[in-house]
Formats: structure tokens, sequence, C-alpha cells
């Protein structure tokens, strides 16, 4: 069984003393960032991350070691990682944001990737869906009616995307050659892009995922790849499989913290 911790916050938890838990890069990144809204989301997505770990790792908050660094130009703004020195790390994990929500999940089962989209923010549905479906995806999407047309996709985007972080490739991948089940399917990876670009330790044929509703309207999915184990099936398709989600209240996780 595949464990995942999954926390949500809210904009709203965002608070000036919680950047007393952030390193020195992650301070910079969000004293350049120009946007109130996109401050606030950095900075309860750092705290978040770092309460959550230092938990697990029985560490102060601000002592996780994360490292930021972009695979393409070696910047400071890649996927953040848990950076232990001489030893493999025992967590990973996931942050993402829409709206007003902010989530982390957190794994010791394997690399781990968490998408959610609001539910409610305005969508260019049909344009979204030529950029990010496949062919067969996008039949499925046009033979619904209308009014179930925005909710599948947001479905289906919220499976690509968790895949995207878990297999840590990001838009490298193209999203119209992944295909994932339909909406009302239990989450699986259909078909991959041939070939698919995946690190070498990660076998997109061990992927696994599960389906959430946050406030019962915005769509969230958690993926999670298990350690790899040998040489794995090239361009096989992941099924579902069991991942046990353990929710934690992260807005009141951020709210303890300095009481």
């Amino acid at each position: 069984m595949i464990s995942v911790q999954v926390a949500w916050a809210r904009l709203g938890d965002a608070r000036a003393d919680l950047l007393t838990l952030l390193d020195p890069v992650e301070r910079g990144r969000h004293d350049e960032t120009a946007a109130p809204a996109d401050r606030a989301r950095f900075l309860v997505g750092c705290a978040l991350s770092r309460l959550l770990l230092g938990e697990l790792l029985g560490l102060p908050p601000a002592d996780v070691p994360l490292r930021r660094v972009c695979p393409r130009c070696g910047g400071p703004h890649g996927k953040v990682r848990l950076d232990m020195p001489g030893a493999p790390a025992p967590y990973d994990f996931s942050v993402t944001h829409s709206g007003a929500l902010v989530g982390v999940a957190v794994s010791s089962d394997g690399a781990v990737g968490l998408d959610v989209e609001d539910g409610e923010a305005p969508l260019d549905v049909e344009g979204a869906a030529r950029t990010a479906l496949s062919g067969t995806e996008l039949a499925a999407l046009h033979a619904l009616p209308p009014a179930q047309r925005r909710p599948a996709f947001l479905r289906v985007w919220t499976r690509k995307e968790a895949v995207l972080k878990a297999l840590g490739v990001g838009l490298r991948m193209p999203l119209r050659g992944l295909e994932v089940s339909p909406p009302e399917a239990p989450p699986a990876v259909l078909a991959w892009p041939p070939p698919p670009t995946v690190p070498p330790d990660r076998h997109p044929a061990d992927l696994r995922m599960a389906d959430l509703f946050v406030d019962g309207v915005h769509p969230s999915t958690v993926a999670v790849v298990p350690p790899a184990t040998g040489p794995g099936p090239g361009g096989a398709v992941s099924g579902p499989g069991d991942v046990r989600v353990v929710p934690r209240d992260g807005s009141a996780t951020l709210a303890a913290h300095g009481c």
C-alpha cells in the first residue's frame, strides 16, 4: 500500500512570521515576487512543506535541507527536493496551488506529484483542451453535454499534471501524447509519448494515482512512482493501484507554528 500525506492550506494562512522558516534563497525569491497573491502562495507552500517535513524528519522546520535546481539551466527554480548529504532522501514531496488553494503531498513510498485546479475559476475549456488532450480524449470531451465538459477536462488535466510532477519531467513530456483514463474511470495512464521522457530511476509502468476533491468543488490528483527495482517494461501503461491518502489540515499546521 502506497501512503501519501496531503495537506491543504489557503492564501489567507500567509503570515509575516512564517518567513522565519524560509532559507535565504527562498526569502530572496519571495521578496522578488511582485504580485501579492503569488508571494502568499510561495510563502504558504514553502512554510507548509518545511513544517510537514520537519515533523517527519525530527528537525526544526527552518533546518530542513531543501534544494532547488533547474535541470536545464541549473538555476534555483527547479522542483524542490530534500537534499540529504551522503544519503538518499527518505521522503519526496510536491507542492501545488490554484486560486486560493495551496497543497503539499509527502510520501516515503516514491516520487510524488500533486496537482489541484480551481473548480470555479474562468476557463477556456475548448482552447485548453486542444493544447492538452490527445485525439481520443478530445473526442470523448466533445461527446459530453456542454455543461459536463469543464469538470471533465479539469479532472483529466489534474491527472496529467500530477503524473508530470511525479516523473519530474514538467512540460518536456508532450501533454497530447500522454493519455489518461476517462474522468468517470479510475485514474490511470493509458498511453505514453514514444518514447517517454522519464528519468532512469522512475518507471512509469509502476505509477499509481488517486483522485481527490478539495472543498467538494476543486479537483485534485496525486500520483506516486515507487522506486525502480528493475529495468521495467518500456512504454508500458500504468494502472490504478492502492494509494492511501492521509489528509492533513495544512491551515491548522501553519496556525500552530509560533503558538
